[in-house]
């Protein structure tokens, strides 16, 4: 079967994903309690600006030789704190419309991705189950698979993994009944 012959659940697929999470970010918000501010974020802010950084991701204690990290002084700066990872972005207002557009894409290869491993291991008139399963892991692995490696490798705490692996679950889930749904007899 040809990945053409789906383009109908990749694009419905897309977009019940696509408003299952405006409705988890935007009417459910439990994301929210994932995100806390700093007593004094004044004085965090300046100085962050007064330290003239372009947008980017920063590592504090940085270490640009993994050599020094053997070193007490550098082991200190670990003991001592804080320890994280920053991502700054552009100055200004998000413009959530090239964001939201994003979104939508990935949700949409995302889906196509599903799609190909279905068509290739499947055939018009597969089982609901198989045309489940295949989709519905694909899509798995594609949202879940980054909040994953973010809680291993970047201490992303435990709560926001969990509801970011809920909301995969979710997507997924929605992958999977669509491609059921609308799979070729």
């Amino acid at each position: 079967m040809s990945v053409a012959a789906l383009w109908l659940p990749i694009l419905v697929s897309a977009l019940a994903v696509f408003v299952a999470s405006s409705i988890i970010h935007m009417a459910l918000k439990w994301h929210m309690p994932e995100y806390k501010g700093f007593a004094n974020e004044d004085a965090v802010r300046a100085a962050i600006r007064a330290s003239s950084p372009e947008p980017g991701q920063y590592a504090v204690p940085y270490c640009a030789d993994h050599k020094l990290m053997r070193t007490p002084e550098f082991q200190k700066k670990f003991a001592d704190g804080p320890v994280g990872f920053l991502t700054l972005r552009a100055n200004g207002f998000p413009n959530m419309g090239p964001t939201l557009a994003g979104w939508f894409l990935y949700n949409v290869v995302v889906s196509a991705l599903a799609a190909c491993a279905a068509a290739a291991a499947l055939g018009p008139g597969a089982t609901t189950s198989a045309v489940c399963t295949i989709t519905g892991l694909a899509a798995l692995l594609a949202y879940g698979g980054g909040p994953t490696q973010l809680f291993i490798w970047m201490g992303k705490p435990g709560r926001a993994f969990a509801t970011e692996l809920l909301d995969a679950i979710i997507y997924a889930a929605l992958v999977a009944a669509v491609f059921a749904a609308l799979w070729p007899k």
